[in-house]
């Protein structure tokens, strides 16, 4: 989002390539650690919600983003399943 005189205005970037990769490994990794975090006032559930809702968005079908959440743990636990 860009901030004008006016109030808010939508931006977008499109990404490509390897940095589209990056986007969506860095939105998996964040979606496990919130869900890592124990429930409580510092849990940012909406914020779970509206990433999770992106990541269905951008890898439609389920397998896509199988293949990414499963990146996504191995980077964070540096062990496969």
């Amino acid at each position: 989002m860009r901030w004008g005189a006016g109030g808010a205005e939508e931006c977008f970037t499109e990404f490509q390539g390897r940095d589209l990769h990056l986007v969506k490994k860095a939105l998996c990794i964040g979606i496990l650690t919130i869900e890592s975090q124990d429930d409580g006032p510092f849990k940012a559930g909406s914020d779970l919600t509206d990433m999770k809702a992106l990541a269905d968005d951008l890898m439609p079908g389920g397998v896509e983003l199988h293949h990414y959440m499963r990146s996504a743990h191995i980077a964070l636990t540096g062990r496969p399943d």
